[in-house]
């Protein structure tokens, strides 16, 4: 019943968000008065049109990235992550709305509303998915699965079916080749031939089919593909076909055609388009906060040595892409040049070049890092978008060209001002830990874990072990 009803229930959803958010705009006006402005007759077109986006923009950006599809197979707290990055989105949307239609509404107003809008309609969507596993472990709302292949991976599939009962998917046979050896778990008696699959689709009820057999049989799949095809029912192919030589896969086109695209790690869209907003209101905001500083600091370069007030550096950005990085003259003009004399009093492991007392730093200079001020200009390299508030420092070439294979890696995310390198103890961290450093970074990033390492890096500059 409630999978021949699945149009309706979609339309239900979003009719339940949109209406809340109403709601939840209409209450934080009533009863938060301090939020509001006075309302007057010129401000009402701008108070309508704010209303109608914060009661609309929610379900549309919901909708749009695919949050009212099934999540059968998908964990409640993955899509609450999903969902409160999407109302992260609105809110900021609906922060420049209210200043560009000049609402008569407190500049808090759209974040209390966005969190009003979080808090309550989250836990609509929690409450419904939830309600729904249930109901599949108990036997309803259950879709059946045809499974191509009867060896290893297919008895793999099926177990994983079995342990995840909230699913509501279960098995109603097995496609192979007949003289495929059957693997222990997968039933002999609902084995059938490959050519069955037109009187299979007429005897039984099949909402899937998953293509879980080895690749040796790739190339005899034609046939089930197109059968599929013709009668609308959906195929899902298991993606550890290579065994565990790639990660999971990304699903994206290629020209005309659909492409199954494999990195080490996929980050959220969503939150990366997040990561560079917070980049360029932040990276903006600082740059005029601190130009007064940047330029009391340019004025005692100037006058205590000679040489440029900038140092402009190349360095590896994003995939090794070159980007010269700013930062104020903290050495002697001729420092690069004096580099090669210098090699044996490296204090560092690996390809990098590191003294904490190089000669070379200025009086000027040892101020200016003890408090990274020197990194300042890099707000700029941020504000372009060659470089993030937070991510792996971004290397010289020569370093990159001793790398290893694997310490490659470090370069598949945007280069930051700091890192978690700089807040766990700087140059006394040897090569090897800080790329772990910089790769544990990468994989578990969030935008939780950037404010984390911000914060840390307040009190490291102030110690002197920071950015």
């Amino acid at each position: 019943m409630l999978r021949s009803h699945r149009l309706l229930f979609h339309k239900i959803a979003v009719f339940i968000d949109g209406a809340s958010g109403a709601i939840l705009f209409v209450l934080l006006l009533s009863f938060a008065p301090s939020l509001s402005g006075p309302l007057e007759p010129a401000s009402l077109p701008g108070l309508f049109a704010f209303g109608l986006f914060a009661t609309l923009a929610l379900p549309i950006t919901l909708e749009t990235l695919g949050l009212y599809r099934s999540q059968r197979r998908q964990s409640i707290l993955t899509y609450l992550a999903r969902f409160t990055g999407a109302t992260a989105l609105v809110t900021l949307l609906m922060t420049g709305l209210a200043l560009v239609v000049r609402a008569p509404v407190d500049p808090l107003f759209p974040i209390v509303l966005g969190g009003a809008q979080l808090a309550v309609i989250g836990t609509l969507r929690a409450g419904a998915l939830l309600a729904l596993r249930i109901l599949r472990e108990s036997g309803h709302n259950t879709r059946y699965v045809l499974i191509v292949g009867t060896g290893p991976r297919a008895a793999s599939a099926r177990a994983v079916l079995e342990q995840n009962r909230q699913w509501g998917l279960h098995v109603v046979g097995y496609l192979d080749e007949s003289d495929a050896a059957i693997a222990p778990g997968v039933d002999p008696e609902k084995v059938h031939k490959l050519m069955d699959l037109p009187r299979l689709l007429r005897e039984k009820v099949i909402d899937e089919v998953v293509v879980a057999c080895p690749r040796s049989m790739l190339a005899s799949l034609g046939p089930v593909v197109a059968v599929c095809a013709e009668s609308g029912v959906p195929i899902t192919v298991l993606s550890d076909l290579f065994g565990d030589y790639l990660p999971p896969p990304q699903v994206s086109r290629f020209g005309g055609n659909t492409a199954l695209s494999f990195a080490t790690v996929h980050h959220s869209r969503l939150e990366l388009a997040i990561k560079r907003g917070i980049d360029i209101a932040v990276s903006g905001i600082l740059l005029a906060l601190t130009s007064p500083l940047i330029g009391i600091a340019a004025i005692a370069i100037k006058a205590s040595s000679p040489g440029p007030v900038l140092f402009r550096q190349v360095r590896c950005g994003l995939y090794g892409r070159p980007l010269q990085m700013l930062k104020l003259r903290t050495m002697v003009h001729d420092a690069e040049a004096r580099r090669a004399e210098l090699l044996e009093l490296n204090e560092m492991d690996g390809p990098v070049f590191k003294i904490k007392n190089d000669p070379r730093i200025t009086r000027v200079g040892r101020i200016l890092r003890r408090f990274s001020i020197d990194e300042l200009p890099q707000l700029w390299n941020v504000f372009r978008g060659d470089m993030s508030l937070v991510g792996p420092r971004p290397p010289i070439p020569s370093e990159v060209d001793c790398y290893a294979t694997s310490d490659r890696r470090r370069l598949s995310m945007r280069p930051g001002i700091t890192c978690l390198w700089q807040v766990s103890g700087r140059n006394g961290i040897g090569f090897d830990q800080w790329v772990k450093l910089d790769l544990d970074y990468i994989d578990s990033w969030s935008i939780g874990l950037d404010l984390r390492v911000l914060l840390r890096t307040i009190p490291a500059v102030f110690r002197g072990t920071g950015a």
